[in-house]
């Protein structure tokens, strides 16, 4: 099977640093992306700044490949939008790998050749076939010697609804329910929300990001209100590191929700798992009710699409769908905070051999997750699939802390004080409700 390509499956940041390693190790990728452009996913939050400086947005392999091109490096030190990360980094790439990327190519079921699931003969000896779509609405089948998963979770986000299902009425409220953050720098987006009643339900740097522009927004536009719903018992360390954090665009980030809140301009709801919208209102599973609501910002997280991977044998762990070896480091219910223990193809490998899920996919519902973190991932899948399995299990990546605890699984209580960290001093428990007086 050495004849046949590496399937990679998407062409954002990590499926395109995959195919820039393998390349590197002398391997033959194919990139496939249903989309028509390279970062089509990060170009749809173009207008988000990312934590993450170029320095630690650009793949190894990938900027020693563009480095035999007219490709300008950016600023190491500078924080581009995703709309920067996409031209400036993501396309050129793409193009730097010509006929190793193809668009219009959508993955919609990946097998072993000849055999469904159930099957145990001829499972280590045949190849996989990799089922595509084209955009022309025909059909191919790809036979590959690996499939590397690099698909990420942007397009499943995580419903409003507080056991993980639509709410009541959640779909019927689509007109004013988003799933993304919205961009108020655009004036049509901005006076959709100006003036209105604005629910914001998250915990994550995602629901800080729309807090801090809709707080912006509140000031320019005074009778603009702001709610931030938490399903969490607590406030507790949801703004994070401050300036403990090692990413410091991130502990900033949570600094400024904080002086929000502290100014009045967000009111906070705690304790709150939403479990029907009756018109404006939105009302609990305690019956705990908010009114008069205009607009929904969802921002509760992304899962992973795993309907196209039934026919593979994949060991995922139960809570978080993340590689069973890789879940106990990113698991939000048990991991304190501070660094993501470094990890490869180790923790990345299945039952089904050569199969490989990676970048965002990697995590499940695990929130926090570090493009450098990708980035290592692949680097190590591309060492073992050439042959060099020193290389793939030397995982010496060393990553930012901060930023990883009181995850979705923390909503009733607030996280234990393990100290250090965005663990450290805690708040005192909130009883359900905090509401910041104007003026504070």
């Amino acid at each position: 099977m050495s004849d046949l390509p590496v399937v990679v499956v998407g062409a954002g940041p990590v499926g395109l640093a995959a195919a820039a390693e393998l390349v590197e190790r002398g391997q033959r990728p194919l990139v496939l992306e249903k989309a028509d452009r390279a970062g089509a996913a990060v170009v749809q939050w173009h207008h988000v700044r990312l934590f993450s400086q170029w320095s630690e947005l650009v793949d190894p392999a990938a900027g020693r490949l563009l480095a035999g091109t007219d490709w300008q490096r950016p600023a190491d030190a500078e924080y581009p939008t995703g709309a920067e990360w996409a031209a400036a980094y993501l396309r050129p790439l793409a193009a730097a790998l010509g006929d190793r990327v193809r668009f219009g190519a959508e993955v919609i079921g990946v097998a072993r050749r000849g055999r469904d699931r159930v099957v145990d003969a001829g499972r280590d000896t045949e190849p996989l076939t990799v089922h595509v779509r084209l955009a022309d609405g025909g059909e191919e089948r790809i036979t590959a010697r690996a499939v590397i998963d690099a698909s990420g979770t942007w397009e499943v986000p995580n419903p409003l609804g507080g056991d993980g299902l639509p709410a009541v009425g959640e779909r019927a409220a689509a007109d004013r329910i988003s799933y993304r953050v919205p961009d108020l720098t655009d004036e049509a987006v901005r006076a959709r929300y100006a003036g209105r009643h604005v629910v914001v339900a998250g915990s994550g740097h995602s629901a800080l990001t729309a807090l801090v522009a809709f707080a912006d927004l509140a000031e320019r536009a005074p009778t603009t209100r702001i709610t931030w719903l938490l399903r969490r018992g607590a406030v507790g360390s949801t703004f994070g590191g401050g300036d403990a954090d090692q990413l410091p665009a991130r502990g900033a980030l949570g600094l400024r929700a904080r002086a929000a809140v502290e100014a009045g301009r967000i009111a906070v709801v705690t304790g709150f798992r939403t479990e029907r919208v009756e018109g404006r209102d939105l009302v609990s599973d305690h019956g705990q009710r908010v009114s008069g609501v205009d607009e929904v910002v969802v921002l509760t997280g992304f899962r992973p699409d795993l309907s196209w991977l039934s026919e593979l044998r994949l060991d995922l762990d139960a809570t978080l769908q993340a590689p069973v070896a890789l879940a106990p480091l990113i698991d939000p219910n048990v991991h304190s905070c501070g660094t993501v223990y470094p990890h490869g193809v180790k923790e990345l490998s299945h039952p089904e051999s050569d199969v490989y899920l990676a970048g965002m996919k990697s995590y499940g519902r695990a929130p926090t997750f570090l493009a450098m973190t990708g980035y290592e991932q692949v680097r190590s899948i591309a060492a073992a699939l050439a042959g060099d399995r020193a290389s793939a299990e030397r995982v010496e990546l060393v990553l930012p802390e901060t930023g990883v605890c009181g995850g979705a699984g923390v909503f009733d209580e607030p996280a234990q004080d393990q100290g250090g960290g965005c663990c450290g001093a805690q708040a005192e428990p909130q009883v359900l409700t905090l509401s910041v007086p104007q003026g504070r």
